[in-house]
């Protein structure tokens, strides 16, 4: 047996100047550093030195930063419900509720530790504990959500990094098949509305739903904007209706016009001489429709046409007719000059594809005989 004692194991880190290891197998930078009595530890994730040092420095500032004394006692629970009160006075009522859902959803995977306590692990723990289960967009929420949370914890100097920075949204893709009305199913429905059951009493009741959806379809408003649109946002003598969403304001805050199609002229012309309002008086004289909307297209063997459908048919039958797309993204209300419209409305009726192919011809045309 040799007396030799074996050697020492290499340490798997190099100690550098300025608080950086290097880790020895592959090169790469890690940062170091004690600060307030806490050490802290972080992967660089680069083998450049001015890089890592650089790194370290953003690093070091971020643990600075933290200067709140609720640093490590504060709970997830209690400043979700702090960043919230700092914006519920930016944010709609649905949105509100939304995001005191998603808080809801995410502080029970938080609950055991403080909110200077959760690492990037935690945020996995979620991730993998409600990715599969939610939909994309219920993931995107409460993604956005928490992570909003965090960055507003930065901001109050309670932590020094994002722990759910890493975390990636998953893909949202369509699973259902919008069914939006042909112009066909769209005359037929209206009439079949206002006829009912043929009964007087019931033609009368049903008369509101098919104006409401009338109104949606000719001027591309969301129910909502439909429901708070009033007879002094109507100008007849300059052809245009006001878009102001009422209390609650549009979608994106903005008031917008839309000009007055014939149909949609005939139509407020019409409500007007039943009604004789007064300008602050309400046009559409039902919340929703969708009650009638489901009776008669089951009643017609139709898909289920939603309200917000007949937005759709009418951005479709706009686009269809060959008004130019950034003058119908401005009538929808989108601000983005179109491109959020061929996104959403790429799905242009099959025969109109194929009728729009007919008049294209590839090649030189053949000479005249």
């Amino acid at each position: 047996m040799s007396n030799e004692h074996p050697k020492p194991l290499q340490s798997s880190f190099s100690l550098t100047k300025g608080g950086l290891l290097r880790l020895v197998s592959t090169g790469v930078y890690y940062a170091r550093f004690k600060y307030a009595g806490k050490q802290y530890k972080k992967c660089l994730h680069t083998t450049d030195r001015k890089h890592a040092q650089r790194l370290l420095h953003e690093f070091r500032v971020s643990v600075e930063n933290v200067t709140s004394k609720e640093a490590g006692r504060v709970t997830f629970d209690e400043i979700a419900k702090r960043w919230l009160a700092s914006v519920r006075h930016t944010l709609k009522a649905s949105t509100v509720t939304r995001r005191e859902t998603c808080i809801s959803n995410l502080k029970r995977y938080f609950s055991t530790v403080t909110l200077s306590g959760i690492k990037p692990e935690h945020c996995e723990q979620w991730k993998n504990g409600r990715g599969d289960g939610i939909a994309p967009q219920t993931f995107a929420h409460e993604l956005g959500t928490m992570k909003l949370i965090f960055e507003y914890a930065i901001e109050q100097g309670i932590l020094y990094r994002n722990p759910a920075r890493a975390i990636k949204r998953r893909r949202i893709i369509p699973t259902r098949e919008k069914h939006i009305p042909t112009p066909q199913q769209f005359t037929q429905l209206i009439a079949a509305i206002r006829e009912s059951d043929g009964r007087k009493e019931s033609q009368a009741a049903a008369k509101n739903g098919a104006d409401m959806v009338e109104l949606i379809a000719y001027s591309g408003m969301r129910i909502g904007e439909a429901v708070a649109l009033k007879w002094q946002d109507v100008n007849f003598e300059k052809n245009y209706l006001t878009v102001t969403g009422g209390e609650q304001l549009t979608k994106n805050y903005k008031t917008r016009t839309v000009p007055l199609s014939r149909e949609l002229k005939k139509l407020l012309l019409q409500l007007r001489k039943e009604a004789k309002p007064a300008p602050a008086d309400n046009v559409a004289r039902i919340a929703c429709p969708k009650k009638c909307l489901h009776t008669t297209c089951k009643k017609l063997e139709l898909p289920y046409f939603s309200p917000h459908r007949f937005r759709d048919f009418f951005a479709t039958t706009c686009l269809e007719a060959g008004a130019p797309i950034h003058e119908v993204a401005r009538w929808l209300g989108h601000s983005d000059g179109g491109a959020l419209l061929m996104k959403t409305y790429a799905h242009l009726r099959q025969e109109h594809s194929q009728a729009q192919m007919k008049k294209i011809t590839f090649g030189a045309p053949a000479p005249e005989k």
